[in-house]
């Protein structure tokens, strides 16, 4: 019989979805819960092609999941589903791998919530949820900082005194690293190389963006800290910023701290410095027509970018590969064009028709012949958790 994992990706307001068959590594059903906890939240399923939208009833996480159960049921898919696979954002240095999940991996997620407020809450919610829904079958965690915990102590240390970080976890973590072990794994195949003869940078950009140095296929060094919001400039993320603006901008403002955080996650990034949008095609689209604040939010963007991917060369000694993926990074031509012409003393040289062609599903080798590597890789986040989780399970079957 075909076996599936359902991949589920809970938010604070969404859940996201994908029923994926690890042995084939395709995607059987996908879908996405909206403005849950709303009056009008809805639920979507994608199969075959086809896209179903449905009015939730009962609208809370608990109403999708169980949404998902009936839909499961009616296509007499439920007892396809072997095991059950989460994201989760933060796992401190608790986890260096995905793990099979129990009452004291549960234990250790909630304690990991005071590092991710806004993100673990939620899986934890999707996690008590799927295990309502699904009584006995095994759930896998796999944690976005899980692939950062290889980095050498030099990389993840603030320089604060020590005490705040052996009795506070204050340390640098990263995320999206899901992401970067997928397409690392992937670059290494286009290149022809074994992953672990390869120094590579990914890129992952996004509304939520960082860059990684993957040498060997492990993380040694990342641009995002303690939380989301260090390193890159982001959709309406500040990326690195003085410390001193928190005080500074709570005298100024008359507000706390609280305030001032809420300003450079929620308001700046590409959204603060254009005054327009947090979406890079409208951006695009706008500066394109002459549209001041947005060509100057692209081009802090593009240029912060390059300048943290040629920081992390440090980390790699060499570079074999810089690798575009995400949203932006899959889709934006424009964008990957500004950032390699500013890396060209690395020795990368831009394939203009070959830029241009990748994008909208289509991976690819973006620089000259004889040139450095710049590759788009489409990442596949889910197909990385449901792989995890059948390894998993199958390790616990044995």
């Amino acid at each position: 019989m075909i076996t599936h994992t359902l991949v589920i990706n809970c938010g604070s307001s969404s859940l996201k979805f994908a029923l994926i068959n690890p042995q084939t590594q395709a995607t059987t059903l996908s879908g996405l819960a909206e403005k849950l906890g709303l009056p009008d939240a809805g639920i979507s399923f994608k199969q075959d092609g086809r896209k179903v939208e449905l009015a939730l009833a009962q609208g809370d996480h608990a109403g999708a999941m169980r949404a998902i159960l009936t839909y499961l049921n009616e296509r007499e898919l439920t007892a396809t589903v072997s095991a059950i696979g989460h994201r989760v954002v933060h796992g401190g240095e608790t986890f260096q791998q995905s793990t099979l999940i129990d009452a004291g991996v549960i234990a250790a997620i909630e304690d990991c919530a005071r590092l991710a407020p806004l993100h673990n809450p939620a899986h934890l919610l999707g996690i008590r949820t799927a295990m309502e829904c699904f009584p006995g079958l095994p759930q896998v965690a796999v944690f976005d900082t899980a692939f950062h915990q290889s980095m050498p102590q030099h990389a993840y240390l603030y320089a604060v005194p020590m005490r705040l970080y052996r009795e506070h976890g204050v340390r640098r973590y990263g995320f999206h690293g899901t992401s970067h072990r997928y397409v690392s794994a992937e670059a290494a195949r286009m290149l022809g190389k074994p992953l672990a003869d390869t120094a590579l940078v990914s890129a992952h950009l996004g509304n939520g963006a960082s860059v990684a140095a993957v040498l060997g296929g492990r993380s040694v060094d990342t641009s995002m800290g303690l939380t989301p919001l260090e390193g890159l400039v982001m959709g309406t993320r500040c990326g690195d910023i003085d410390p001193g603006v928190f005080g500074y901008l709570a005298t100024e403002l008359g507000t706390d701290i609280q305030g001032v955080t809420d300003i450079l996650n929620k308001q700046s990034g590409l959204l603060g410095l254009s005054e327009l949008s947090s979406d890079c095609r409208e951006l695009e689209d706008a500066a394109a027509n002459g549209h001041t604040g947005a060509n100057v939010a692209l081009e802090v963007f593009a240029y912060r970018l390059a300048k943290q991917i040629a920081a992390m060369t440090v980390a790699l000694g060499r570079l074999d590969a810089l690798i575009f993926t995400g949203g932006i990074g899959e889709n934006s031509p424009l964008l990957r064009g500004k950032v390699v012409r500013q890396l060209g003393f690395l020795g990368l040289r831009l394939d203009e028709a070959a830029n241009a062609a990748a994008c909208r599903g289509q991976s690819g080798h973006i620089c000259q012949p004889g040139s450095s590597a710049a590759l788009v890789v489409n990442t596949n986040e889910e197909l990385m958790i449901a792989l995890d989780t059948a390894a998993l399970t199958a390790q616990q079957g044995a």
